[in-house]
């Protein structure tokens, strides 16, 4: 398998992980929402280094913590992970499953916005347009809550630099991984210190099945962040973006028809018009992507002697 299908598959395989967290964060209760992220945190380390031993990639991670830059690198992608993952837990666990995907949605074109803003990168008239159809669509949701869609902001551009984060070191995924839960263990060590100290952690008080169900957060969340950074390394970051749509899509469909979420017209219209964003975007990408495929086949025809 080559490389470029290698990352699509990875991607496709990250994303509908993340698209049925919604059933799964549900069932850590009563965990609230700074426990389970610290359990994601510690359990997530032990599988990791489990798979480093096994897989022998240990000389990567030497590698990597001999770089100052990649270590603060890292370590701001794992300040913005965990903070992703708050955020995400307390959506889907206080019943805003909906306004969940609507971040996932809009991630792409926050990706987009990071590439002007960090990379000084030029964005075509199209793209241009379909941020202000996207900050419309904010504009009309901001109206039906009553307040802006604090969630799917704060999810958007969390997950948002994070991914920018990842692409600005050469680190594999695995030893990648280890080193950010590695660089935020600690703080988590202390928060679930403080929880069962005041006796409101769950872990030991829950039950047997309750205790396994949040040592499985280390597996359920490394999976998919490794299938994630396989991706991110290996297609570019407009592709990774247009293959998020399906997270988003089947986390929607889990808040409307698995959980009952309200989706009243003027919610319904705050998508839609996403949606129109989101389709002026993809067209433009994929129009601009097929025409550097044939000016490249065109260069190539040209050089062959």
């Amino acid at each position: 398998m080559d490389e470029r299908r290698l990352g699509v598959v990875s991607g496709l395989g990250a994303y509908a992980l993340w698209g049925i967290f919604p059933l799964y964060f549900p069932l850590l209760e009563p965990a609230g929402g700074l426990e389970i992220v610290a359990h994601r945190v510690l359990w997530s380390l032990l599988f990791v280094g489990l798979l480093l031993t096994a897989v022998r990639r240990w000389g990567h991670v030497r590698a990597a913590v001999s770089s100052p830059r990649t270590l603060v690198v890292l370590a701001g992608a794992a300040v913005l992970i965990a903070t992703n993952w708050l955020i995400y837990v307390y959506g889907v666990n206080s019943g805003q499953v909906v306004e969940t995907s609507l971040g996932y949605f809009i991630n792409p074109l926050v990706s987009v916005l990071l590439g002007v803003v960090v990379f000084a990168e030029r964005l075509r008239p199209l793209q241009w347009v379909a941020v202000g159809i996207a900050a419309v669509a904010v504009v009309v949701l901001t109206v039906d809550y009553g307040r802006p869609p604090w969630i799917a902001l704060g999810l958007a551009l969390s997950f948002g630099l994070y991914g920018l984060m990842k692409k600005l070191v050469r680190v594999e995924a695995a030893p990648g991984l280890f080193l950010e839960t590695a660089l935020v263990a600690i703080p988590a060590g202390v928060v679930l210190a403080v929880l069962h100290g005041g006796g409101t952690g769950t872990f030991a008080n829950a039950g047997a099945g309750h205790a396994l169900l949040l040592a499985s957060a280390g597996v359920a969340t490394a999976v998919p962040l490794l299938l994630f950074a396989a991706a991110a390394r290996r297609i570019p970051l407009s592709t990774v973006g247009l293959l998020q749509y399906l997270t988003p899509l089947m986390q929607l469909a889990i808040g409307v028809f698995v959980y009952d979420e309200p989706m009243p017209p003027a919610r319904l219209a705050g998508f839609v018009i996403v949606w129109v964003a989101l389709a002026v975007f993809t067209a433009d990408t994929w129009r601009h992507a097929r025409a550097g495929a044939r000016r490249a086949a065109r260069d190539a025809v040209v050089a062959t002697p």
